[in-house]
């Protein structure tokens, strides 16, 4: 199936977007299929764009290498396949190599994820999967790892991350190549 809405021309997007476009381009040698797409409503875009900014700075309490395990696990769960493939190659790159990457659907059974990154990936997929809530336990194990506001930055991550996969999954945004691990998504099995 092909992309359920096409992108414009560039050139038939405000002016003011431009720099947006021209900082992927120079990133990922092309602009990115879901920033096209959310900028057919630019207000819309520019809210979006300003949020990751502040969910993916330098400074962040969440480790740029956890903050690209939320995001691609909750990709997987939402069969978001382009999020997969650039959140795919960021956590690559960020870790050092696609073992991770490989690993992630069956973390529970891999020796690769350490004791934070396991509580990190159970609240995930709790806050992620809508037939699941919350526990008390799972907070509990977070705040191992984090204070209040950072608590409240990750739930953040995933809930942007639920948006920005579920965007692009509802719209069958395609991939763009960037990452040679696939997936197969499926229906969570208790």
């Amino acid at each position: 199936m092909a992309q359920r809405v096409t992108v414009k021309a560039l050139k038939k997007y405000p002016f003011w977007l431009k720099p947006f476009f021209i900082s992927q381009k120079r990133r990922y040698g092309e602009v990115l299929q879901p920033g096209l797409l959310w900028a057919r409503v630019p207000k819309l875009f520019a809210a979006v764009a300003a949020l990751y900014g502040v969910l993916d700075r330098k400074r962040s309490p969440i480790s740029p290498v956890l903050r690209s395990l939320v995001t691609v696990r909750v990709s997987q769960i939402n069969w978001c396949h382009f999020c997969v493939d650039i959140n795919g190659m960021t956590l690559a790159k960020r870790s050092g190599s696609l073992a991770k990457v490989e690993q992630l659907e069956q973390w529970q059974q891999s020796d690769l994820f350490d004791d934070k990154e396991r509580a990190v990936l159970e609240y995930t997929e709790a806050v992620t999967y809508s037939d699941q809530q919350v526990t008390d336990e799972q907070v509990m194990k977070l705040r191992d790892y984090f204070d209040d506001d950072g608590i409240v930055e990750l739930t953040g991550l995933i809930a942007f991350q639920n948006l920005s996969s579920k965007f692009n999954s509802a719209l069958d945004v395609p991939t763009q190549g960037f990452c040679s691990v696939s997936f197969n998504p499926e229906k969570k099995v208790d």
